[in-house]
């Protein structure tokens, strides 16, 4: 079995949010969980981006306003988005890990996990929002891009929520295909079919939104009628995960019903993708779950299916699911004619 690298390191746990959801607790059970698992993991300890890496993403002006709310003593960007004195340090290091991970993906292949908070997916380019600092994967994607000189990066985000940052850092950038399955009409709002990008970028973003109560079958369509056949057309060299697991049955911060195994199935599917392609990854950056104990079994689920253990998924899709990812499929149709 391979080999996993796993980048944590203990300042996470000094990004203090108090009586939130988002809060220590969780990567203390995923640790716990991990340690205990059978998995072979390799724990690394990140290195900090530097401004001008989070800079790719995000203006000099935010970056120095989270620095400044930091030394400060910490406070609040918006109503649910808390710094404390050691966010700054913490978001820094999140960010640099996922440009180790690529870094080392792309030279040797290296399979890994970001259990990182605080989490990235909803910062905007000059707006932190939604528990998010600075947006790591799209730090990661544009330093592989940018730096390494790729031509075609994967991000594809599972959270409950639609990963609005993500969407608007690539939204006119062809380099970059974004796949989001999300909770439709649920925060922050965004994520319609109808955002496909714009300019160069047109049929680069592909949003699926579900009505309330989508789950496994919904991920089983969206796979296979869309987001693979546009994904092996594409073929990325690189394929990163906002891996949130707040879309799982039972989640305080959601409504979609997905089981653990569906965590595990695609991760599976898109390691089989990226050694169709020849491509590096998986590699999943954590975003929400906000079940500790139930988040730490996922990303062991997650963490199998990486390693390419594909489980068995009967799962039955229904019409409401169906109806939802067509009408994804029809808003891309005329960007991916071959592929749809």
């Amino acid at each position: 079995m391979d080999a996993i690298d796993v980048y944590y390191h203990p300042l996470f746990l000094k990004h203090e949010t108090g009586e939130h959801p988002e809060n220590k607790q969780r990567l203390v059970v995923a640790v716990q969980t991990l340690e205990g698992s059978a998995l072979d993991l390799d724990w690394v300890t990140p290195e900090p981006a530097v401004s001008a890496d989070v800079e790719r993403v995000h203006t000099p002006e935010y970056v120095e306003t989270v620095r400044r709310v930091a030394a400060q003593g910490g406070g609040w960007l918006d109503w649910d988005t808390a710094i404390s004195p050691d966010s700054y340090d913490a978001a820094l290091l999140a960010a640099g890990a996922g440009i180790m991970a690529v870094d080392r993906g792309v030279e040797d292949g290296a399979l890994a996990f970001m259990l990182v908070r605080p989490p990235g997916h909803h910062a905007r380019p000059s707006q932190g929002m939604g528990f998010c600092l600075f947006n790591n994967i799209a730090v990661a994607a544009a330093h592989a891009v940018d730096v390494l000189g790729l031509e075609r990066v994967l991000i594809v985000d599972w959270d409950v929520h639609h990963g609005n940052g993500t969407n608007d850092a690539f939204y006119d950038d062809p380099r970059v295909l974004f796949f989001s399955i999300h909770e439709g009409n649920h925060y922050p709002g965004t994520g319609l079919a109808s955002e496909v990008g714009s300019g160069d970028g047109a049929g680069f973003t592909i949003n699926v939104p579900l009505r309330a109560g989508g789950g496994d079958g919904a991920i089983l369509a969206s796979f296979e009628s869309l987001f693979l056949p546009v994904a092996r057309s594409f073929k990325p060299q690189l394929i990163l995960v906002s891996a949130g697991y707040d879309g799982q049955r039972g989640d305080p911060l959601g409504e979609l019903r997905y089981s653990e195994t569906a965590f595990q199935w695609m991760a599976a599917r898109l390691r089989s993708l990226a050694l169709e392609v020849g491509g590096a990854g998986p590699l999943p950056f954590l975003e929400g779950g906000y079940v500790p104990s139930m988040m730490a079994t996922s990303i062991v689920a997650t963490l199998r299916g990486v390693l390419g253990e594909q489980p068995d998924f009967e799962t039955t899709v229904l019409d409401s699911e169906r109806q939802d990812v067509q009408r994804a499929v029809e808003a891309v149709r005329p960007y991916w004619k071959d592929a749809l």
